[in-house]
């Protein structure tokens, strides 16, 4: 129902004369619009049935918009108000006053339907949390593999019952401050879920544990947090509105200040000196953030000082020009202050350059440091060796990395660009804070306990959370870059979209949509099949060492690549419609098609014998790769049709993924060994044989996820038991 419909039928009523082609047209309107609101009425009336609580209420509003559309209908209804002049034209003799009634009748009612929705959607949403909160401390409290088993196949039921609810609503909201908090709460459940599991498992197998004790309390703490974040989020985006203040940050400083001296050129009058002055004052203070830092070198420091001294000066320049000009009584800004305004505009805008500099800087010489994993892989050793001094300083080494990364989070913040990622920068700082002392308490567990397979599992997962935090802050620092050189959005190869241009064809044909909640609910799954595929390539790549190879290039691209797609799933990243999707699919085809290229280069090495073992796989990826490109290059019409390829384009990318990490640990096996001139063809058969992937069916692993990565019960209850009998 289009409110232009009511304005057309509002507006006609001007002219008394008309054709009866246009009193056609008018009638046409009216009924469509009462058609539409006995459509809308009945959806009213189903959920009023659904929920006897508001029945009366929405009763009665989808009466008003009933009577209202039959007002609209019958008004509209002129054929029996006709009178025929000689010059082919008809008088309508209509109230004009009575349709504005109708309109407001009908736009209030819908209005009141709407809010009673919203209402019952938010209730439907603080019952599912609540729900969730009570299997929790059922889950906190059990003693038995058995029973951990039963409840938490409850809890993984309700969990994907809240994800749906919460997914549809952060996809309604439309304040992008609190789409970006839903989303970060939303992370933190996802990723809690399997660390709950995890150190739920060690909790009951080492009860006596104090580490994993301390390590499941955190957790379950985590947890409930994010929960109650998640309805702070819904009651204020309907209620009271913001009631977090988030820190202030440099970047908003610069903006309002600049924005002040600015507005100077309008009205001289308006503000004292003394409020410009205090307000650059306030500015600087916040650098200290920077100036104050450990991490800070001398010569980022001095140019910083430096760099805020020069705006101080271009203030006060700025001040005596301005006073002066307000001493003659000036009616505008005067030439000398056009010139300090000018001055004092790009010294704090040459200081925001500079603060951007040292904050990504930081930040991207960290992710170096981190991409080793040196500190993650020592407390893992370390903790299956029983070796509780070597993790103990291991753990002062990770521990001093936390809080180099919680550090450069809020670095981050101070320059991010906008308030979404603000609040992304803030999560990851919270996350980093939280999650690496829970590291350190899962290797603990694993020293005390270093024969345990749970233990060892437990410690795996919260590596993996850490890891991927350090992905998603890669990500931030290349959106906050993006933002800071005003091409944000921009196209890149590989990592987001094709080059513009590349595939022009499609671009005059196809219609880019988004995905709705429900296909993102059905697309969840896939996609995080997809993100594990593209985690499990990132880690085989790393064991190369000639990073600059053909081979790791082309599959890094493909990683990355398919990440994107799974961020598309979840409604995030750079892809943003279904159109986005299809032109990464074109790209990840054609690099797939390289990336044969250089495996047929890499099969001419071989020997005779060992030849088949990458010319097969490669004949499989030249196929998919083919498959998927038609596939991604065919036009489709309608809703159905484009999900259908969309589903298509992912599952055919999740089969190229498989079928390069399936032959990635033999072709750098065998690259060593042309190195070392060690092993046998037969050797490296047999060991591509090993290293193929093998999904356990009923392992409670991080493999087999969905919605907020919970296992369905069947897998639960099979190794639950199994582990139970051991």
């Amino acid at each position: 129902m289009d409110s232009s419909c009511i304005t057309t039928l509002i507006n006609h009523k001007d002219k008394p004369k008309k054709s009866e082609r246009t009193l056609t047209a008018v009638h046409k309107v009216g009924q469509a619009v009462n058609v539409a609101v006995g459509r809308f009425v009945a959806v009213g009336e189903a959920i009023a049935v659904e929920n006897q609580e508001l029945k009366d209420e929405m009763g009665q509003a989808c009466f008003e918009a009933r009577r209202a559309g039959d007002a609209i209908a019958q008004l509209t209804d002129v054929g029996s108000s006709l009178s025929c002049q000689s010059d082919g034209h008809v008088t309508v003799f209509s109230d004009r006053t009575g349709m504005v009634k109708a309109a407001r009748l009908l736009l209030s009612s819908v209005t009141k339907v709407l809010v009673l929705a919203d209402r019952i959607v938010i209730k439907q949403i603080i019952t599912s949390r609540n729900k969730v909160l009570v299997t929790l401390d059922h889950l906190e409290r059990v003693s038995t593999f058995q029973e951990f088993v039963q409840i938490f196949s409850q809890f993984g039921n309700e969990m994907v019952e809240f994800a749906h609810l919460t997914g549809d609503r952060q996809n309604d909201l439309k304040d992008e401050k609190k789409k970006a908090r839903m989303a970060a709460a939303r992370a933190v459940l996802e990723k809690c879920t399997m660390m709950l599991l995890t150190a739920s498992k060690t909790c009951l197998r080492h009860p006596d544990c104090e580490s994993a004790r301390i390590n499941k309390d955190a957790v379950f703490h985590r947890m409930r947090c994010a929960l109650e974040q998640v309805i702070e989020i819904v009651t204020e985006a309907r209620i009271c509105g913001e009631n977090k203040v988030l820190p202030a940050s440099i970047y908003n400083g610069i903006k309002d200040f600049k924005s002040t001296v600015e507005c100077l050129r309008e009205n001289l009058y308006s503000l004292s000196p003394q409020s410009v002055s205090s307000q650059l004052e306030a500015l600087v203070e916040r650098t200290e953030d920077f100036t104050d830092s450990a991490y800070t070198s001398h010569e980022q420091r001095q140019a910083i000082l430096s760099l805020c001294q020069l705006a101080r000066q271009d203030t006060q320049q700025l001040v005596h020009a301005w006073v002066e000009a307000q001493s003659v009584n000036a009616k505008e800004a005067t030439e000398d202050m056009e010139v300090a305004i000018l001055k004092t505009c790009q010294s704090i805008s040459d200081l925001r350059r500079e603060l951007h500099k040292v904050a990504a800087g930081r930040a991207s010489d960290l992710l170096k440091v981190q991409g080793e994993q040196l500190p993650l892989r020592a407390l893992k050793a370390a903790g299956a060796e029983g070796n509780l001094e070597a993790v103990a300083e291991f753990s002062r080494t990770l521990s001093e990395q936390k809080e180099q990364l919680v550090e450069t989070c809020r670095l981050l913040c101070h320059v991010s660009g906008t308030e979404p990622l603000e609040i992304t920068c803030i999560h990851a700082e919270e996350t980093f804070h939280v999650i690496g002392p829970q590291i350190i308490s899962a290797a603990q567990t694993l020293a005390l306990h270093p024969s345990s397979k749970i233990a060892k599992e437990n410690l795996e997962v919260f590596c993996e959370a850490w890891e991927s935090q350090l992905c998603d802050m890669a990500l931030l620092l290349r959106e906050i870059s993006d933002v800071f050189e005003g091409r944000r959005g921009d196209k890149r190869p590989y990592l987001s979209l094709p080059r513009p241009g590349k595939h022009s064809a499609n671009l005059k044909t196809a219609k880019a949509v988004k995905l709705d909640a429900e296909e993102q609910t059905s697309m969840a799954k896939l996609g995080l099949e997809l993100r594990l595929l593209s985690s499990d390539m990132d880690t085989e790549l790393e064991k190369w060492e000639e990073p600059e190879h053909d081979i790791v290039r082309q599959s890094q691209s493909l990683a990355s690549m398919a990440y994107n797609m799974y961020l598309f799933t979840r409604g995030e990243g750079l892809l943003k419609t279904t159109l986005d999707l299809f032109h990464q699919a074109e790209v990840l085809s054609d690099e797939g098609l390289q990336l044969c290229s250089s495996l047929r280069t890499f099969a001419t090495q071989l020997v005779d014998e060992e030849k088949p073992v990458v010319m097969t796989e490669m004949e499989k990826l030249v196929a998919l790769c083919q498959q998927l490109q038609m596939g991604a290059k065919t036009p489709v019409q309608g809703k159905t049709a484009t999900f259908q390829k969309v589903d298509s384009s992912i599952q055919m990318t999740r089969s190229i993924l498989a079928v390069v990490l399936s032959i990635i640990p033999f072709c750098n096996r065998k690259y060593k060994s042309e190195r070392s001139s060690l092993g046998s063809p037969q050797d490296w058969r047999e060991k591509l044989d090993a290293s193929t992937p093998v999904k356990e069916e009923g392992a409670l692993n991080s493999k087999n996820t969905n919605g907020f990565g919970v296992k369905s019960l069947e897998q639960n209850m099979a190794v639950l038991n199994l582990l139970e009998s051991k």
